[in-house]
């Protein structure tokens, strides 16, 4: 039985378990969820515990991938470009579509605040973002020991990024050394989180059972609404890239669309971006007509470095975790949020199921000033919306190719 498979299955079970408890007796529910509560908190604080270390990999990393790929040519710094823009128009519109979405829910608070305490009853009360002047104050951290100590993701991932550009400006041997130590601190981190992992059904299983002990029914129409959510905005952004495709790379909606859906159906029937790089080569080549140099290049690095809905699922999460504890989100952490999204998502393709929620949703959450503690229960469902967020990454991938070839149009120099 494969890992995703056995997690939900441990979902269902912790859900049943815990509702059947909740209707028998809720004084037994309470004690029941009060015993098992330390081990799901366990399982959890195992996978933070490498968040820290391997998002500063990955971000170093992921800065020295996209400045290689920008020195091999024209054709590569265009693909970064349009990467880039998709990222951040991606992330802007999910700061706009998903409190929009959220509103229109229904919101029961006495579900609400079981929820919260069933999550942590201390995080509960803790309700207020920080200030616009101690945001900004803390972007650029005066110890960035001391950040990593505290798990302060924003300034640690803003010196991870001077860290990174400063490395492509010393000696090639002694850059080379450097990023294999850090590349082997993220293989590490990674394997520490594959352990992790083959833990995961019992932490699912505690996790679900204390909420639904706690909580009843009430967590179903919570989670339903923050996968509906999810789903929307999935679509809603494959859908407007056509229009990006039309109005910036030129393309007929009809021929665009006919194009790409073979690469859509191995996208929906695979659930991989990577196994569906050949039929996305096979449209942009062969179906759309685009030049060998464009899509020998553009989406092998699309594959790499660019997933669009991974911005998208990062501000998602942190407007559902907003709206579960009733906070606004200041203008200033709704910036600092797109950017972070945007960083992260260029150096997190690749990690492992589970561990891209944690790792990578994390951090964008701190950096908005948002409880940590809701992301645990929202990753176990995390992979019901994922057919949607791979049809929607390999139409980026196709999108963005198609905006190279345009912008690339008439030229025959070598990349």
């Amino acid at each position: 039985m494969s890992t995703t498979a056995r997690v939900l299955l441990a979902l269902l079970l912790g859900a049943a378990t815990g509702l059947g408890l909740y209707f028998w007796d809720q004084n037994t529910a309470g004690t029941v969820a009060g015993i098992v509560q330390p081990i799901g908190k366990l399982w959890i604080n195992a996978l933070q515990m490498t968040v820290v270390p391997l998002v500063t990999a990955l971000v170093v990393l992921g800065v020295n991938s996209a400045t290689d790929a920008a020195a091999s040519g024209r054709i590569a710094r265009n693909a970064l470009v349009v990467f880039l823009v998709l990222l951040t128009l991606a992330a802007t519109f999910a700061a706009f579509f998903a409190p929009a979405f959220l509103s229109l829910l229904p919101r029961d608070e006495a579900d609400i605040a079981n929820i919260k305490l069933a999550l942590d009853p201390v995080a509960a009360s803790s309700t207020t973002a920080a200030g616009l002047g101690e945001a900004l104050a803390s972007i650029i951290p005066s110890n960035a020991i001391a950040a990593a100590a505290n798990s302060a993701m924003l300034p640690l991932v803003a010196f991870a990024l001077f860290f990174g550009f400063a490395l492509n400006r010393i000696d090639a041997e002694r850059r080379a050394r450097m990023l294999d130590l850090v590349q082997t601190i993220a293989d590490t981190m990674i394997v520490i989180v594959r352990w992790v992992l083959w833990a995961a059904p019992v932490g699912v299983f505690a996790l679900a059972l204390v909420v639904c002990a706690r909580v009843g029914a009430g967590v179903l129409g919570a989670l339903a609404g923050y996968i509906a959510m999810l789903c929307a905005m999935y679509v809603a952004v494959t859908l407007l890239l056509y229009v990006v495709a039309r109005v910036f790379g030129g393309e007929p909606f009809r021929r665009f669309a006919g194009a790409i859906l073979p690469a859509q159906a191995v996208a929906v029937s695979t659930q991989s971006s990577l196994a569906s790089l050949p039929a996305m080569i096979d449209s942009a080549r062969v179906r759309l007509g685009y030049p060998l140099q464009v899509t020998s290049l553009v989406l092998p690095m699309a594959v790499s470095l660019f997933r669009i809905t991974s911005p998208v699922q990062y501000i998602g999460v942190a407007f559902f975790v907003a709206w579960l504890y009733g906070i606004d989100i200041p203008p200033a952490h709704v910036v600092a949020g797109i950017a972070m999204a945007v960083v992260i998502s260029m150096g997190s393709v690749g990690l492992p199921g589970q561990a891209i929620f944690m790792t990578t949703n994390l951090p964008v959450a701190q950096s908005m000033g948002l409880p940590l503690e809701p992301l645990g229960m929202l990753m176990v469902v995390d992979t019901l919306p994922d057919v949607f967020a791979t049809l929607g990454n390999v139409s980026a991938d196709l999108t963005a190719a198609t905006v190279v070839a345009k912008r690339n149009a008439g030229d025959d120099a070598p990349a």
